[in-house]
């Protein structure tokens, strides 16, 4: 285990704020924005079905709109806030993992998956990550800067356009999104919030997804989860746990100097109990470091202490990151530890890694342009 202490990092630095664009904004400040352009507010709603449920932002297909405003419109309100640097398959073309270039040269990573009959987008809120957790990629890179709303729904757009265009090797529809890719969500919590009512507002307001299918996963940060249970939106909560025990998770999640794992575990049982969404807790397995059985048996103890029903175990073995020490448990220790849960009622179910091969999976991301 470590013993250098780890500095956790919670204000981004601004490289440069991204310019204002028509997905940072409510629904009455689109409104204000067409008056400002000397244009009817009705027109607000024309732009949200192009760019939320038609996916673009090319004013040639906005027929419905005067052609001479088409050009301005677009130029005020879509600027360009991404593009892509290069594209990675896995997976016979069914997970893809795209680098991009944001307006400052800022350079973040994102993984879109198909499964039958839809696909998911692994989305990123943050340039690095603050949260030194020292067997994640990101987590080693540091933090650059939080991402504005506009640049975390435009990730969304994109790879719905993708899904839809069969680019992932047949049509599919986008269905869900899981704040899973670099970053801590709960650090940025402005940005992610509107990017999540966003991601559930009825098109043409939104892009109409069930809030059941949009994850938001932290490593701990108890008062951004209990302001989370307060919104009203029954997002599923994903806790990135990865150890029972103080003294171990203090190495391995940082945070948890500062937030304990009881803490974390009864805030996350509070956020069930105010949205009825089951909370998932995400346990990267890593030899010999937190695989063993008893602590399976004391994780059982303490999910069960909080009562049952509320909680479901994704044990996910660690996927390899440059440079690691630590590598993937047992495939026959990582039974056991399922086993073990199990016998203490603990709904469990190992987590499918897509896209190692081309670091994408969990814990993986992170900028290397020359792959």
């Amino acid at each position: 285990m470590m013993s250098t202490p780890v500095k956790l990092t919670f204000a981004a630095p601004r490289r440069g704020k991204p310019p204002r664009h028509f997905a940072d904004l409510t629904v009455d400040e689109r409104k204000e924005a067409m008056r400002e352009l000397g244009q009817p507010s009705f027109r607000a709603k024309q732009l949200a079905t192009h760019y939320f449920d038609h996916l673009t932002v090319d004013p040639e297909q906005m027929t419905d709109l005067p052609a001479d405003a088409r050009g301005g419109l677009v130029e005020a309100l879509f600027p360009s806030l991404m593009s892509p640097v290069r594209s990675l398959e896995a997976d016979k073309g069914a997970t893809r993992k795209t680098l991009w270039s944001l307006h400052d040269g800022v350079k973040v990573e994102s993984v879109l998956m198909k499964y039958p009959e839809r696909a998911t987008l692994c989305v990123t809120s943050q340039a690095g990550c603050g949260m030194a957790c020292p067997f994640c990629a990101t987590g080693q890179m540091g933090l650059t800067r939080n991402l504005s709303a506009a640049e975390i729904i435009e990730q969304v757009r994109l790879a719905a356009r993708s899904a839809r265009d069969g680019e992932l090797g047949e049509e599919v529809r986008l269905s869900n999104v899981v704040f899973m890719g670099m970053g801590e969500p709960l650090a940025n919590y402005k940005a992610v919030l509107t990017a999540v009512r966003t991601l559930v507002a009825p098109e043409p307001e939104g892009f109409g997804l069930s809030a059941r299918h949009v994850t938001v996963s932290t490593v701990g940060l108890v008062p951004a989860i209990d302001k989370l249970a307060k919104e009203g939106i029954p997002v599923t909560l994903a806790v990135s746990l990865h150890a029972p025990d103080d003294e171990l998770r203090d190495e391995l999640v940082p945070i948890n100097t500062r937030w304990k794992v009881d803490e974390v575990l009864d805030a996350a049982r509070r956020y069930f109990d105010a949205t009825g969404r089951r909370v998932s807790i995400e346990y990267a397995l890593i030899r010999d470091m937190n695989d063993h059985a008893h602590r399976a048996d004391l994780l059982g103890r303490k999910l069960n202490e909080r009562g049952s029903g509320w909680v479901h175990v994704n044990p996910i073995p660690l996927n390899p990151t440059p440079g690691s020490k630590w590598t993937a448990s047992d495939p026959a220790v990582e039974d056991e530890f399922v086993r073990r849960l199990r016998a203490h009622g603990i709904p469990t179910t190992i987590r499918d890694t897509r896209g190692s091969d081309i670091d994408g999976a969990c814990g993986q991301l992170a900028i290397k342009e020359d792959d």
